[in-house]
């Protein structure tokens, strides 16, 4: 049937999303032995998303309540966005003593990245956002969706599976007084690859002298050295009295995907502008979905705010972050045996779900067309998609794409 007003005819058709789609396609795969290594979710010893302990302890407590469900406030519940406050900075911050912060519940961290770029796009439209070579596609996407130009700063050297400091300072000098920088706080993502303390001293002295604006995306909190280790990178920018914007994650942490919840967090000066920016982040989010969803943010809620829970919490991040830690060293093990003479020290000092495993877009396709192992072209895998079952399998099938 022709239609006599053909609005989508000339509509084209979207590229597949460089990750998803690779998921889809492993959902579709057959074989037996397939492994999927490209979708950044973590998985336990079995192979298994897991449902956290104290996750299941706290649903049992909320389902059991017979609660109205009517529109939350939106920014969130003060439960859940104090909880998430005191994680990120630590309970007796003199950030949050003075009311400097504004906290907003957010559709997962790509819905506080939303957020957050739908306010600066009002406050600093003419700035250009800088995004680092990688970054996750979504940062640059987001950022372009809300208007702004986006640019990248050196990070990433190939030649040493590292990190290029010199690069990103060279770089950062470019910007100008007013730009965005949008900063992974712990493990990169993609590469695996974070800076580290000192070069973390250079970063904040650039963007300062530079009078630039950070915005700091943590998903991965707990996932590197500790959730307050993790951290760090917010505290110290944070003594530098500069405004910040934070977008903060608990799928991964919380093993929550699903669930969407996450938050945008603002830094201000003063408890006058923190009041002022609350009303302009409440309207941002009212024109994007105007409430937040209770259940999952319940959840993150709970678990922080009753310490039993929250230590059993803690101690289930801490086997995800040591049984990632475990696969590193057994998959540096396994191709050091398979490849003699190459060093893959890189994999294990690269920190989180995900390393930059040095293969090229030509390999990775042979790794899913030969070997049925997903990973996306840039040579990113999640590590946290490796067990003992499959590793040995994974182990030669890279060794062997990259021996040709």
């Amino acid at each position: 049937m022709t239609s006599s007003f053909p609005l989508f005819a000339a509509v084209p058709l979207a590229a597949r999303d460089s990750i998803l789609g690779l998921n889809e396609a492993f959902q579709a795969d057959t074989r037996p032995e397939k492994v999927n290594l490209s979708i950044g979710v973590y998985y336990d010893a079995a192979g298994k998303i897991p449902v956290l302990s104290c996750v299941q302890k706290a649903m049992e407590s909320l389902l059991g309540q017979a609660t109205p469900r009517t529109y939350q406030p939106m920014e969130g519940p003060a439960a859940y966005t104090q909880a998430v406050q005191k994680l990120l900075l630590g309970a007796d911050h003199p950030a949050i003593r003075e009311g400097r912060l504004v906290t907003a519940q957010s559709l997962g961290g790509t819905g506080a990245l939303k957020v957050g770029d739908d306010l600066l796009s009002g406050i600093c439209p003419k700035a250009k956002a800088w995004v680092s070579s990688p970054t996750w596609d979504n940062h640059r996407a987001i950022l372009e969706g809300a208007g702004f130009a986006v640019g990248a700063y050196a990070y990433y050297d190939a030649a040493t599976g590292g990190f290029d400091l010199a690069g990103m300072l060279r770089d950062l000098a470019r910007a100008k007084e007013g730009d965005i920088v949008v900063l992974h706080a712990c493990c990169h993502n993609p590469t695996g690859v974070d800076p580290t303390a000192e070069d973390w001293g250079k970063i904040i002295d650039a963007v300062e002298q530079h009078k630039l604006l950070p915005f700091l995306d943590i998903a991965y909190q707990g996932f590197g050295d500790g959730l307050q280790e993790d951290s760090e990178i917010i505290r110290r920018f944070a003594a530098r009295n500069i405004p910040i914007f934070i977008a903060s994650s608990f799928s991964k942490s919380f093993s929550l995907y699903g669930e969407r919840v996450g938050a945008l967090t603002v830094i201000t000066a003063n408890a006058d502008e923190a009041k002022r920016m609350l009303s302009q982040t409440k309207r941002a989010i009212r024109a994007n979905y105007s409430n937040p969803p209770i259940f999952g943010a319940s959840l993150v809620s709970s678990v922080l705010n009753q310490p039993d829970l929250r230590a059993l919490w803690e101690e289930e991040l801490a086997g995800m972050r040591d049984r990632i830690r475990e696969m590193r060293l057994m998959l540096r093990e396994r191709l050091s045996a398979q490849v003699p003479g190459k060093n893959f020290d890189f994999i294990v000092k690269q920190r989180g779900m995900f390393s930059y495993s040095g293969l090229n877009a030509q390999q990775a396709q042979k790794l899913r067309d030969t070997y049925s192992i997903y990973i996306v072209d840039s040579g990113r895998i999640c590590v946290a998609g490796l067990n003992a079952k499959n590793i040995d399998y994974v182990a030669e099938a890279m060794a062997a794409v990259q021996k040709g």
